[in-house]
């Protein structure tokens, strides 16, 4: 039984419902060039960020996190800047 999800989009509401994996499938799955797996999903970044803990004002923390999506960026890109980076 398919039902459309609020996109629209088909949703599969029983697992038996559900197309048959075939050997085809699973030949699409993994993508090799030669012998050597694809990996898939971001590159590793040639200088990735590191986490950290970090205490900061409520009133600095509540400023960036009001300019919306990307405030973590904005954050490091402050920090950058002040320290002439």
């Amino acid at each position: 039984m398919k039902r459309k999800s609020a996109a629209g989009a088909s949703i599969w509401v029983d697992p038996d419902d559900a197309p048959e994996l075939t050997d085809e499938h699973f030949v699409k799955a993994d993508i090799y060039e030669g012998e050597r797996l694809v990996r898939r999903g971001r590159p590793v970044a040639e200088n990735p960020k590191r986490q950290i803990s970090l205490r900061v004002d409520a009133e600095v923390l509540e400023r960036y996190r009001a300019t919306g999506p990307g405030w973590q960026g904005r954050m490091n890109a402050a920090l950058r800047k002040a320290v002439g980076l």
